[in-house]
């Protein structure tokens, strides 16, 4: 039976603990405000109804939600969250966030949240989505699944029924209180590739000892046949997961599934954290930021 939303639920840790930052900031305007012209918002009897609605590529207000990627963990300071260089809602200039490249800096401050938590899986989105929608938010950002992958064994990562069933939850507690928000919904990163980077460090193979992602990154020199079948398990996990967020997010008029771009894009040494080689750095953030509007800000999207 599916499991309903509103349950109670216990926020777990990631394999780094953090004292999460509290987030402040004012009302936003609503998700409720017209659009700019020729978006489709318009009203008037002459206009033809459309069978998809027209996608705003402007909206005036934003909250991110998700695990530490959207924090920014370890991306300013060694086990912290530094949600100023979040590729979501971040001010640092350096990131040049999807919030300050939509509504700049000034609107980015007023008019954008970040309610992800570090350690976060899908289980706790519903949870995180309840709290986003009393911003009204014109724009919801999701990035979330890494640490359902990541767990201390392949047997113990989030099966792909719960991920899928908690992702519609998130998406149904959404849609009862704003029917018409759009989302954007980014890809769960290459798990793979971080280990093929990462392993090149002997820094960052001393920090993965301390149980960062450990279904994936445990004795990243071993390559027997078992550890191979161990992280193509993991690799096939994270690909069906993507999978649930596309088939999901398809089935939602307002919603953007980022085609796999998150997880495609080829990132190096220079996007990994210098303390963990395992989350993004600044430059990191960046990247995904880039990511994150091109597909926002085209009028029309299509998946490769």
């Amino acid at each position: 039976m599916r499991k309903r939303r509103h349950r109670p639920r216990a926020v777990f840790g990631g394999a780094l603990a953090a004292v999460l930052l509290a987030v402040t900031g004012c009302d936003a305007t609503g998700g409720d405000s017209p659009g700019p012209e020729g978006t489709g918002k318009r009203a008037g009897a002459s206009a033809s109804p459309s069978p998809t609605p027209a996608w705003d590529s402007t909206p005036e207000s934003l909250v991110a939600v998700g695990d530490s990627i959207t924090r920014g963990f370890d991306a300013c300071k060694v086990l912290s969250d530094c949600p100023e260089v979040s590729w979501a809602t971040g001010g640092d200039a350096s990131v040049d966030s999807l919030a300050v490249r939509l509504l700049g800096a000034s609107g980015a401050a007023r008019h954008s949240w970040n309610y992800a938590v570090t350690g976060a899986r899908m289980a706790d989105l519903p949870s995180q989505v309840a709290r986003a929608v009393s911003r009204r938010p014109e724009l919801v950002t999701v990035m979330i699944g890494a640490n359902d992958a990541c767990r201390a064994t392949t047997a113990a990562m989030t099966p792909v029924a719960d991920f899928r069933a908690d992702f519609e939850d998130a998406m149904e507690t959404l849609r009862d209180t704003l029917p018409k928000a759009q989302v954007f919904v980014a890809s769960v990163p290459d798990l793979k590739r971080l280990w093929s980077e990462g392993r090149t460090s002997p820094v960052g193979k001393q920090v993965w000892k301390l149980g960062i992602c450990p279904s994936m990154l445990a004795d990243p020199d071993l390559l027997t046949a078992a550890a191979t079948e161990r992280r193509d398990t993991v690799q096939d996990r994270v690909k069906a997961y993507n999978d649930v967020l596309r088939e999901v997010c398809e089935k939602d008029r307002h919603c953007r599934y980022d085609g796999d771009a998150v997880f495609d894009y080829r990132f190096g040494q220079a996007q990994l954290s210098q303390w963990d080689w395992f989350h993004p750095s600044v430059n990191g953030q960046a990247r995904l930021a880039e990511i994150a509007y091109r597909i926002i800000s085209a009028k029309e999207w299509k998946e490769s």
